[in-house]
Parts: C-alpha cells; sequence; structure tokens
C-alpha cells in the first residue's frame, strides 16, 4: 500500500516533538522496557548512586508530557529489590510529574509477581488460587530454582488435572519452565540489544560451542536464570550438566 505524498508533506513539515514516537535507553546500569503500554524503568543502584536511574526517569516523563502522553501515577509503582543482609536504606521518593510514586514490596508486572527478594513464594501463592489452572501456562515464564518440591508438586497436580479436563497429557511445570528458559537464553543470544547479551556472550568457550559456567559463591546466584539457562543449553549441545 502506497502512502499519499501529501500526507508525507505534512507529516514532513510537523514540528520535531510531534513526530518523535520512540524513547530508548539502554546503558551498563539503566534500561527502559517497553510492551505494549506497560513501560518499567531497570535501574542497578551502586554505592547509593541514583542519579541516572532519578534522571532517566525525569527524561521519560519529560518526553511523555512532550508527545502529550498522559502517565497514570496512581497505578505506577517502585520494587526495590535488595538481597543484603541488613536492612536497605531507604530510597528518596521517586516524584512523578510532581507527586510521589508508591513503594511496594511486591508488584504484578506482565503477568508475573515479583518481590524484593525475587523470591517465587509471592507467585506461586497467587498462582495457586487462581481459579482456572489453565492460565498456570501463561504465567510460567522461566525456571528460578527457588520454587519448592511442596509447591511443585502441587503445581503439577493441576497441570495434571487440567490435562484431564482438556482430555490431553500436559507437560509437567518443570519441563515447561525448561523450553521456555532455554528459548529465552536463545532470544538473548541473538539479540545484541538485550541487557544480558553481553553477559552471556562473554561466557562462550574458546574451544566448543558451549557456554562457561560463571563463577558463584552464593545459592541465590546458583539458583539464577543465568546460570539455569547456561546449564540447560550445554545439556541441549549434548554435554553434561554440571
Amino acid at each position: 500500500m502506497g502512502v499519499d505524498p501529501q500526507l508525507m508533506d505534512w507529516i514532513s513539515d510537523l514540528p520535531h516533538w510531534q513526530t518523535t514516537v520512540h524513547f530508548c535507553y539502554n546503558s551498563e546500569l539503566c534500561h527502559i522496557q517497553k510492551y505494549a503500554d506497560d513501560t518499567a524503568i531497570v535501574g542497578c543502584i551502586r554505592d547509593d548512586r541514583e542519579e541516572e536511574y532519578r534522571r532517566l526517569v525525569g527524561d521519560f516523563a519529560a518526553w511523555c508530557h512532550t508527545n502529550h502522553l498522559q502517565l497514570n501515577t496512581s497505578k505506577t509503582k517502585e520494587l526495590v529489590i535488595d538481597f543484603g543482609r541488613s536492612r536497605p536504606r531507604p530510597m528518596r521518593p521517586v516524584l512523578l510529574e510532581g507527586a510521589e510514586v508508591e513503594a511496594v514490596d511486591s508488584y504484578r508486572y506482565l503477568g508475573l509477581w515479583l518481590d524484593n527478594k525475587l523470591d517465587w513464594t509471592t507467585h506461586t501463592s497467587h498462582l495457586l488460587w487462581l481459579p482456572h489452572a489453565s492460565v498456570l501456562f501463561y504465567t510460567v515464564v522461566c525456571w528460578g530454582g527457588s520454587i519448592s518440591k511442596k509447591d511443585t508438586s502441587r503445581l503439577d497436580k493441576l497441570i495434571r488435572r487440567a490435562g484431564s479436563v482438556v482430555g490431553t497429557k500436559l507437560d509437567s511445570m518443570v519441563t515447561v519452565a525448561e523450553s521456555r528458559t532455554l528459548d529465552k537464553l536463545l532470544d538473548i543470544m541473538d539479540n545484541a540489544s538485550h541487557p544480558l547479551h553481553t553477559v552471556i556472550s562473554n561466557q562462550r568457550s574458546l574451544f566448543s560451542e558451549r557456554l562457561l559456567l560463571p563463577k558463584c559463591r552464593t545459592n541465590r546466584l546458583k539458583n539464577s536464570f543465568v546460570h539455569h539457562a547456561i546449564t540447560l543449553y550445554n545439556s541441549s549441545q549434548g554435554g553434561r550438566r554440571t
């Protein structure tokens, strides 16, 4: 389908702020991710240096105002994830269009419940009380390694029950999670703009197609997405899981 030349002339005459339809940001410490009308700003705060994170929030709010996009401040939440053993220092509230953004301990983002320790307990607790077990297959997105055996057993029971309803055998939660984890890793390896692309690329072996497992000093890192995804990837290459 062709474009009307008069329409193109009209668009080219518009001020720059009216034709700016994208807002992108991706650095070592901060990035912005968008899905439909949902936007998340992710920042890594080191040594209490919050300047880049707060500047990105301000720049995004200014861009929305310039492009006549209204932000729903009441639905905007801030989730601080901290794995330190001591109680974290309270951050200054983030201001969005003059209003303070509410800080929460857990938040549901794109169907997945996240909490301030990245623990799967909150997600599985909500999941187990859903009235229809079929939604399970849309919310198990990756293998986190921190789901208890009891929760795994209960979820697999729901899967078998759902399979009996639809008249077919459904894959277990672990099978689905591992498959999606491997698919996600492959997507990251093919996407140079993904924040984890460089992290994964640096683990490539010089002697084979395998990926080297990163050194892990804590169980949290051993149970992380990167560690499990690399283990699954090496297994898919015909290697032994380590």
